[in-house]
């Protein structure tokens, strides 16, 4: 057995690595060391010979998460294996669709379209939809979003057009056959074994009394509406050579079970399957495994239900609280030795998530029992109840010393920012070895962070701000597209004032005034004002300042009718000299600012990658397009890269993220837990296949995520909230807070000064002044980059840690091209030798 393939293996994670044969349930709670047990355990699978790479197959939600687990078991192994099946579902279900979607009638090179691109489809094609209930009075387009949603919930269902059409004609013939006077549904009335109907399903999931057959009759049309525009969508996708996600993992579950030979190949080439997270799999994903695992049944699944936070997207927790019942001969192995949390921290947050009993897994396999057993047990036997516990979830934590726990109370929302602020402050200068990185500061939701940057910003203090939307409202971003705009319009004087206003350019308040005075006294465009300067008493470093921006207007003009977006892009930056300002603003806002101009310029390679023409004109009529559909633009903050920095985030963003010191803030009622909104179009519940849990799923979801907020803690966890966030009325406490026995133990009260004094100011000014710009270097190093450094470090920075945007040249794109070629030509190879088996593949 290799020494590198049992490192730092506890007892629980070593029974898991060496389970052999049948289904496995792998509990991990957090911070439990579950990645290393997983790769661990898929490195000692091939390494003993139970499966080559191949056949094993690992499923994991994101690709960052399918990346480390990748690199993690190629560390392990020998060199040579290239043949690792790990990628997220949808990864999957592409590649099987691509290589195989002819066998149901499907294109081999369909798109994959995001949510913008459903939106567009369909507005696109909205005389098709024959829309009368959902028939927008105002803005045609604004019921868009809401079917769009209701169509992925369906696909999440593994529910067809064909099953909505057939349930809602079954509903018109039940209607039919029944007067509303018939229709006994209340469940006093109803006799044992009853079963009902569709209809009488729908009755009593609409919770009105009294319902009319003249309701009721709408309520079907408007189903009815809704399965005919289902419809309409999919053959829309179909025709457009297009698929979205959802699509993917149903239509790869159609292949399988339309093509049993398909599936018989797939089953018998993975002899394992390894799902991690699951319990973010909604219901199609977990058919999906089950029917490729059927043969073996060597499935092995690692999840947490208390980590279930993501009920928005279709993520059923029900798939692990069914799992034993599926798989009742499934070996269990709990993770609960905890590399990360003080054991206060630890225990604080396990009592509180037993308030989501009984629908919890430890409950289930093990509360439960215990509660049958002590029904018919006598008191002699209810001693001996200890033995029938399965499930044990509680942490146990690797350290002896004690966390702080802290309620911070304010009197107004303002205060809550400065004394969290303070908070951060004191601990970082008491202990020299913290970092900015150590600290951490939660919110339910990101309109809540606004105060908090803020307040960061004005003590100098660097942070960052990880929001996943809003890149088009980015300063930088609304600066580059506002001269796009200008070249595709001189006369768009919104733009015109946008770009003058940019610092580099060095126009003066005063000029700027004068400009507009100008403009609105001849009815011209500020565009027309600037040529005809010449004409005007301008000042001569005016005239010079006016000729240089018209100048440049002019050049990009040319390039934007010939040139692609991206290029015209760069060619501003570097002309006007946007890209030297931003090179000389303080570290974390050039970082912010490259970091955006970065994503901007890969949301321009995906447009000239997905079109013929990549003008700017074109470009900017789909960004129009995408902004109407509520689009901000989305955004990837990188965590390894940048400077030393406190990071603010959403409690969803901060999951599998940890740090030393962490702050939930705004811990008021209807803030957290947030006020429950339903979908705008709900699945009937006669087609839902989830098992659907009692009680109120909504508080159950919103404390799962409140349980992940303080199990990402090291060493600190400080909560905080304020009577007054603004408003005629005053807020409550969380009822978390309440919860936890907290909002009568306040370690910290009262109010604090207004303003920062002369003292602490200074204090704050000199300390960003003697703060080091500290970047995460990347783990590994391609030949490229250590090239670039050996010719000049100062290259290196700019290009890869700084990655700041450049024209491609020709010899980098023979190069990726070449790689490219060789890339398919390596999974070309790898598909025949799993058809054919060749024996001289192997090595």
């Amino acid at each position: 057995m290799p020494d590198n393939l049992m490192e730092n293996l506890n007892s629980e994670q070593l029974k898991a690595v060496l389970h052999k044969d049948g289904p496995l349930l792998i509990v991990a709670g957090a911070g439990t060391g579950k990645t290393h047990a997983i790769t661990q355990k898929i490195g000692y699978m091939i390494e003993q010979g139970w499966a080559e790479p191949e056949e094993i197959l690992a499923l994991t939600f994101t690709e960052k998460a399918a990346a480390e687990m990748e690199e993690r078991v190629d560390r392990l192994l020998p060199m040579g294996y290239v043949d690792l099946w790990i990628s997220t579902f949808h990864g999957f279900a592409e590649k099987i669709l691509k290589a195989h979607g002819l066998d149901i009638g499907l294109p081999t090179q369909f798109k994959l379209i995001n949510e913008f691109e459903q939106w567009r489809l369909i507005q696109k094609n909205l005389d098709l939809f024959d829309l009368n209930y959902y028939k927008p009075a105002g803005n045609p387009t604004k019921f868009i979003e809401a079917l769009i949603r209701h169509f992925s919930r369906l696909k999440d269902e593994n529910i067809t057009p064909d099953d909505y059409l057939t349930y809602t004609s079954k509903l018109h013939s039940d209607l039919e056959k029944s007067s509303i006077d018939k229709l006994k549904v209340k469940s006093k009335k109803l006799k044992v074994g009853h079963e009902l109907t569709a209809l009488e399903k729908l009755k009593l999931q609409l919770k009105v009394e009294n319902v009319t057959d003249d309701m009721l009759g709408q309520e079907v049309l408007r189903l009815a509406e809704v399965a005919k525009a289902y419809q309409i969508y999919q053959q829309l996708l179909l025709n457009e050579g297009m698929m979205d996600f959802g699509d993917l993992i149903n239509y790869c579950l159609k292949l399988f079970k339309e093509r049993p030979l398909l599936l018989a190949k797939h089953q018998e080439q993975f002899k394992y399957i390894v799902v991690d997270e699951f319990q973010d799999t909604n219901w199609s994903q977990y058919e999906l495994v089950k029917l490729l695992a059927a043969k073996r049944r060597n499935l092995i699944v690692v999840g947490d239900d208390d980590q279930s936070i993501y009920r928005f997207r279709g993520a059923s927790m029900s798939n692990i609280l069914q799992f034993k019942n599926d798989y009742p001969d499934a070996e269990q192995v709990v993770l609960t030795e905890n590399y990360r949390s003080k054991q206060n921290i630890l225990d604080l947050s396990y009592e509180f998530i037993k308030l989501n009993n009984p629908n919890r897994l430890e409950w289930q396999l093990s509360g439960a029992k215990i509660m049958q057993a002590e029904k018919k047990a006598s008191v002699k036997t209810k001693a001996k109840t200890k033995e029938i516990v399965t499930l044990n979830k509680q942490l146990k934590s690797n350290q002896n010393d004690q966390g702080t726990i802290e309620l911070i109370a304010a009197d107004t929302f303002e205060d809550e920012v400065r004394l969290v602020i303070d908070k951060i402050s004191e601990i970082k200068n008491s202990d020299k070895d913290l970092s900015w990185g150590d600290f951490s500061i939660l919110v339910r939701a990101n309109d809540t962070a606004g105060e908090f940057c803020s307040e960061l910003d004005k003590r100098n203090i660097s942070f960052q701000f990880l929001a996943s939307r809003g890149l088009y409202v980015k300063p930088i971003i609304m600066d580059v597209v506002a001269y796009l705009k200008l070249l595709d319009d001189y006369h768009e004087s919104r733009a015109m004032y946008r770009v003058l206003n940019l610092p580099f350019l060095k126009f003066t308040y005063e000029e700027l005034v004068n400009f507009n005075y100008v403009s609105n006294k001849k009815a011209c465009s500020l565009f027309e004002t600037l040529r005809r300067a010449d004409h005007e008493q301008y000042a001569e470093e005016t005239r010079k300042k006016i000729f240089r921006i018209l100048t440049l207007i002019s050049n990009h003009s040319k390039m934007a009718r010939e040139k692609r977006v991206s290029e015209v892009v760069i060619a501003f930056m570097n002309e006007s000299g946007y890209l030297k300002h931003i090179m000389g603003l303080p570290g974390r806002e050039q970082q912010e600012n490259l970091s955006y101009l970065n994503q901007f310029m890969k949301r321009l390679a995906d447009f000239e990658q997905a079109t013929a023409e990549k003008t700017v004109k074109l470009f900017l009529e789909e960004l129009d397009m995408e902004i109407m559909a509520g689009e901000e633009g989305a955004l990837s903050p990188d965590l390894e890269i940048g400077p030393d920095t406190v990071k603010i985030m959403t409690v969803h963003a901060s999951k599998g993220l940890e740090f030393k010191y962490v702050f939930v803030v705004s811990m008021v009622d209807k803030r957290f837990p947030a006020i429950g909104r339903k979908d705008a179009i709900e699945i009937p519940n006669s087609l839902v296949k989830e098992v659907l849990p009692e009680g109120d799923s909504h508080l159950e979801e919103e404390r799962r995520l409140f349980y992940v907020a303080m199990t990402r803690a090291k060493t600190g966890l400080f909560f905080s909230w304020a009577k007054d966030y603004g408003g005629a009325r005053g807020k409550k406490p969380s009822l978390f807070l309440v919860e936890l026995g907290l909002v009568d133990k306040q370690v910290v009260k009262g109010t604090v000064k207004k303003e920062l004094d002369e003292e602490n100011f200074v204090s704050a000014k000199k300390e960003a002044k003697e703060q080091k710009e500290i970047f995460n270097l990347p783990k590994h190093f391609s030949y490229s980059q250590l090239a670039a450094f050996q010719n000049c470090p100062y290259q290196y920075r700019f290009a890869h840690i700084l990655k700041i945007p450049i024209r491609g040249k020709g010899v980098f794109s023979f190069g990726k091209t070449m790689h490219s070629t060789l890339q398919k030509t390596f999974e070309l190879l790898r598909e025949r030798r799993e058809s054919h088996k060749l024996p001289w593949m192997r090595y």
